[in-house]
């Protein structure tokens, strides 16, 4: 044993930090206590459950039979990028490879996959790994996504940065991601649900928008896996954010029918009923008859409304009051709704037969006293459009108006549901 290595096992022994990459010890010679070769380390397994996992056990692949056996860490001595030392006996407690559900292989499921950056809201590709010596444990730390990785990997980065400082006095910057902001995208059918124990507590944190795009970017297994392990309000979100229609029909379709039928029920009606009409139609009606009662209802009448017309865009959350309540009324009316907050920019004033009166706004909420009633305070001088009025007159109302939401009434002036400008926008675009 050199002197350098008896130094490093000197060091690791005292709990002295040491970091290393994986693609600088992967192939590297597994040497016993006697100096002896035993075989090549071929790849590392760890097991998930924490911020940064612990490796477990090490592959080795023998040197006669080309086997891959497997041994604990703990029979590791020290480790460096030359020669991995084993303790006395290690060779003796080699056994065949079985990696657990919560287990994964860096060098098989890792290196080269895919990953969704949580603090980033983005996908990487993993181009190495980084790996931390820290009280004789071995720990994973960081995924290396820069072009140093692939250039360690190739054994080409201490030229190309003798080139590069030479040439230019600049060398590749370190682009990693630290392993409690990584989701791994597993492939296994089984290792899926880890997600949702795992990295994915982290996935509810990215907002809808960003985590569409995620989506979107990946493979068709990885995209359903992902889908699948949100939880329901999350799902809704994203799917109302992913604008390819294709790809929000085989979303839905890639989840069994009681998740993708509660997954609509928390999606705004016109978003569902948009999603639902490009389903075919043995599936729609599977998703249909699941909903709750009310979301069907609701579903089931947007449905029944001819596409590019005012009723096929309405959405049924919007926020109305009888014209005899009061401002107080009002507010402790508001307080219950769970509408977004482009549905609930004005408050529709209604009789008892629902027909339209008047409208309101939520700065009378806040700055009316609560005894005055609202059909004191509503304007009455309607802009509206009926449920068959072509999309595009629609859209020329918002534009004129420059309203947050139009309303939608039927030939007997009862309301019947509201347009975003979002929802108008939208339909502009695919226009």
């Amino acid at each position: 044993m050199s002197l350098a290595e008896s130094s490093l096992i000197q060091r690791q022994a005292a709990g002295v930090n040491t970091f290393l990459f994986i693609s600088d010890i992967l192939g590297r010679l597994v040497i016993n206590a006697e100096g002896n070769p035993v075989g090549k380390l071929s790849d590392i397994k760890i097991r998930l459950g924490e911020p940064f996992p612990k490796v477990v056990s090490l592959t080795v692949k023998k040197r006669k039979t080309k086997t891959l056996l497997e041994l604990d860490w703990q029979e590791v001595q020290a480790l460096d990028e030359a020669v991995i030392h084993l303790k006395a006996e290690a060779e003796n407690k080699l056994k065949p490879l079985e990696v657990a559900n919560d287990e994964i292989m860096l060098r098989d499921e890792l290196l080269d996959k895919q990953v969704v950056d949580t603090y980033g809201a983005k996908i990487e590709r993993v181009n190495d790994v980084h790996l931390l010596i820290v009280n004789q444990e071995l720990r994973v730390v960081h995924v290396d996504f820069g072009i140093r990785g692939i250039l360690r990997r190739l054994g080409w980065l201490g030229g190309v940065d003798r080139v590069m400082r030479w040439l230019f006095a600049y060398r590749f910057e370190e682009k990693m991601i630290s392993w409690k902001y990584v989701q791994p995208l597993l492939s296994d059918s089984v290792k899926r649900n880890l997600k949702l124990n795992v990295a994915a507590r982290k996935i509810h944190e990215i907002h809808p928008s960003d985590l569409a795009d995620i989506i979107e970017e990946l493979d068709r297994a990885n995209r359903s896996s992902i889908f699948r392990s949100l939880d329901l309000q999350t799902a809704a979100q994203t799917l109302e954010e992913v604008e390819d229609p294709k790809l929000q029909a085989s979303l839905i379709q890639s989840a069994p029918v009681e998740q993708a039928s509660d997954i609509l029920g928390e999606m705004a009606p016109d978003e569902a009923t948009d999603l639902l009409a490009d389903l075919p139609r043995e599936h729609k009606e599977q998703l249909i008859e699941k909903m709750e009662k009310s979301s069907r209802a609701v579903v089931e009448e947007l449905l029944k409304f001819k596409e590019g017309t005012a009723g096929s865009l309405m959405t049924k959350d919007f926020f109305s009051v009888l014209k005899d309540r009061t401002i107080g009324e009002a507010i402790e009316e508001f307080r219950k709704t769970t509408y977004p907050l482009d549905s609930v920019a004005y408050i529709y004033v209604t009789d008892k037969e629902n027909h339209l009166l008047g409208v309101s706004t939520l700065r009378h909420l806040i700055t009316c006293a609560k005894e005055t009633p609202l059909k004191n305070l509503m304007n009455s001088r309607l802009v509206k459009v009926d449920q068959d009025d072509d999309i595009k007159d629609v859209s020329a109302l918002f534009q004129k108006y420059k309203f947050m939401s139009v309303p939608v009434v039927d030939k007997d002036n009862i309301l019947k549901g509201i347009i975003t400008l979002k929802d108008i926008m939208k339909a502009a675009f695919e226009d």
